[in-house]
């Protein structure tokens, strides 16, 4: 048994199989209210650990042109009121070292981006704000490598980190090596499993294009090779989605899928 990381009420290397999920950017106000309580109101039923994520920015986009979101500063705000109306914790991404702290005065996990993870400065200004991080595996990484990643967070006294799988560079696509998961798992550190992402075609013309078919494929793979949590990017009209429209899960299939993740879980428990 690993260490555990309390997020609220919300704990990742228990018998429990939270999830962490939301729309990939924040589009509005009124949007993240509504996919924050859909969703909650669909893990409360089956009784699953639930943290709401979205992004204030999208600093990785394919072009110039596609939608970043909101800035911190209105970002926060729409995260804090998701909290205080929805009653949830909440996650996003941190870009830069100096947005960490201003960021964990709102957010209940701070996120490292994938193509960020062996940014010492960021990791280590992470750390320092005392707020559990979640560290996305670059696709270009080795899953025994993110050891060292968490170390440097370690390093500031902070161990409340979990590390995710989001799939690995093969060629010009990605490919999900399961066997990442125990790997990343001896750490010590939960490790949860991004279905979303998994299941993108990266650099197909001006925007990242998906298999959404897969999406459950690789969820029900990931809770059977032992996960400690699932990470999946929610929308109500995903083919309407500013970001990774290719892969949000759509909401109204979620709850259906959730239960067969957890019927996994329950039997590999």
């Amino acid at each position: 048994m690993g260490k555990q990381v309390n997020v609220g009420n919300v704990v990742f290397g228990s018998d429990a199989l939270p999830l962490i999920a939301g729309p990939c950017v924040i589009e509005s106000l009124d949007h993240s209210l509504k996919m924050a309580e859909s969703i909650k109101m669909i893990t409360e039923k089956i009784d699953m650990p639930f943290i709401f994520k979205s992004s204030f920015d999208k600093a990785n986009r394919t072009s110039m042109n596609s939608f970043r979101g909101p800035d911190m500063d209105q970002g926060l705000e729409i995260l804090s009121a998701v909290k205080s109306e929805v009653g949830v914790p909440v996650l996003t991404d941190v870009h830069l070292p100096d947005q960490c702290l201003p960021v964990s005065e709102v957010a209940d996990v701070l996120q490292i981006p994938a193509f960020l993870c062996r940014q010492t400065d960021l990791l280590m200004a992470a750390g320092k704000s005392g707020t559990p991080v979640n560290i996305k595996k670059g696709q270009f990484l080795a899953p025994g490598k993110m050891k060292h990643a968490a170390e440097k967070i370690a390093n500031t006294g902070n161990q409340n980190i979990l590390l995710t799988e989001r799939g690995t560079s093969f060629g010009y696509g990605l490919i999900s090596d399961m066997t990442s998961i125990s790997i990343m798992q001896e750490s010590g550190y939960p490790v949860v499993f991004d279905a979303t992402h998994s299941a993108q075609i990266p650099g197909g013309g001006a925007k990242t294009g998906g298999q959404r078919g897969n999406i459950p494929i690789l969820a029900k793979t990931a809770v059977a090779a032992g996960c400690d949590g699932i990470f999946m990017e929610v929308h109500d009209h995903p083919d309407e989605a500013k970001s990774d429209a290719a892969t949000q899960w759509p909401l109204d299939s979620l709850k259906g899928l959730l239960q067969t993740l957890l019927k996994i879980h329950e039997v590999i428990r």
